[in-house]
């Protein structure tokens, strides 16, 4: 009976830790659970973008504002967008499907100042045939720049959709050195 009462009672949400991180005029929502950053909102979108994510995907976890927590990796940040950092040393915790998981790694291989398009994703993976469902994997990325898919562009060489908005993808690309103007 009484292990039956413990489960009962055990309705405490597990923490998602999140802070604003702001830097020149981007304010971008950031979160961490205790195994790595899970989450980089897009810039200067509301708490509400943040909020409907965690509520989505993770309904069992509960946001707390922890600003030392994320300090961490608010500085890596902070150092990528002051040209001092071209990779992060911080873990990440991202959740997702197989598919979606081989997607995300692929992106990390990309090096910094270098742009693959969609179709190459699709051929490291080996599934050439699935540059649409690539598409989507990518644009279901929650780290941006961390795990960066600003580093996909089109076949053409054009600039294709980015969660951070077209602007930010140019910023960070300039960033690194690429030009796609």
């Amino acid at each position: 009976m009484a292990q039956r009462n413990l489960l009962m009672n055990d309705t405490h949400k597990q923490p998602i830790y999140w802070s604003l991180f702001e830097y020149d005029n981007w304010k971008l929502y950031m979160a961490a659970t205790s195994r790595g950053l899970c989450y980089v909102g897009s810039p200067n979108k509301p708490f509400a973008e943040l909020t409907d994510w965690v509520n989505n995907r993770f309904p069992q976890f509960e946001l707390v504002r922890n600003d030392e927590r994320l300090q961490p990796y608010q500085m890596e940040l902070a150092e990528y967008f002051q040209g001092k950092r071209q990779s992060f040393s911080f873990p990440v915790d991202i959740q997702g499907t197989s598919f979606q998981q081989a997607i995300w790694n692929a992106l990390n291989q990309i090096p910094y100042g270098k742009t693959v398009t969609y179709s190459q994703i699709a051929e490291l993976i080996e599934k050439p045939q699935a540059v649409r469902a690539v598409g989507a994997a990518i644009g279901a990325n929650p780290v941006l720049i961390s795990v960066p898919c600003h580093r996909v562009i089109g076949k053409n060489g054009t600039l294709t959709g980015y969660r951070g908005g077209l602007e930010m993808k140019k910023h960070l690309l300039r960033l690194e050195g690429v030009t796609n103007d």
